[in-house]
């Protein structure tokens, strides 16, 4: 049987090297963007315009959208509230659009467009996601949104806990140094995730603004069943087992 390729790349200075337009793209931005985005879709969003910039965003905010916006995890000043999972109640996103835009997460969408797909990515949606990429049968791509083109080592954990799941198939195979080392930070961190990523820079960032409250959060699995894709400059759910 063949099987597809599988990368990983750890900055999105580094995406130019990796692009293909046969590869699915797995978005990666653990602290906090793509957590956030599975929690909205999982609270019934119906689906999220991702801008790059603050212009952009402020923009869709004067026409009357919904904007979820930060900058260096603070919100911006127009925003109705910034990028914490725990915004995205099912009180407040049912049924919306929402403009999102965030220091690192969104440009990452953006920039990978001309690819296959572009799916969000998450540990709240792994099960469910990794089994959708083994039954894609493509070249997949995993990348992390980083901090500000830096390697993030959250997103570097959860990249080998994708790739662990990816590889145990018959499907995919890699001979690619940020898959290898993604697996080995993962089978460090694997038997407590939690305690494992106290040492993330992003977690002490988070902590300085007093938005580290979602840490755990962001970590537990099995909480979405939900894809978001990318299609025709949005994002919206797809539910595996209602694809068509």
């Amino acid at each position: 049987m063949r099987k597809f390729r599988l990368e990983t790349c750890f900055s999105p200075a580094a995406y130019p090297k990796y692009a293909d337009s046969e590869n699915i793209v797995v978005i990666v931005d653990v602290l906090r963007a793509t957590s956030a985005i599975c929690t909205a879709f999982e609270h019934g969003v119906k689906r999220i315009i991702p801008v790059s910039s603050v212009d952009e965003a402020r923009k869709k905010k004067d026409e009357g959208y919904m904007v979820a916006s930060e900058r260096d995890g603070k919100v911006l000043d127009f925003a109705d509230f910034g990028n914490s999972p725990f915004n995205f109640t099912k009180e407040r996103v049912y049924g919306k659009e929402i403009v999102y835009s965030t220091t690192n997460g969104t440009r990452c969408i953006k920039m990978s467009c001309d690819s296959k797909a572009v799916v969000v990515g998450s540990y709240l949606n792994l099960s469910s996601l990794s089994n959708w990429l083994i039954s894609q049968k493509s070249p997949v791509l995993i990348l992390c949104s980083s901090w500000k083109d830096r390697f993030s080592l959250e997103d570097a954990v959860f990249a080998g806990a994708l790739a662990e799941r990816l590889l145990s198939s018959d499907v995919y195979e890699s001979i690619c140094d940020s898959v290898t080392a993604s697996l080995d930070l993962w089978s460090i961190a694997k038997p407590n995730v939690y305690k494992y990523i106290q040492k993330a820079a992003q977690r002490s960032r988070l902590a300085l603004n007093g938005l580290d409250d979602c840490i755990e959060f962001c970590h537990q699995s099995e909480y979405s069943s939900i894809i978001p894709i990318y299609k025709d400059g949005c994002l919206i759910p797809l539910i595996p087992d209602k694809e068509r």
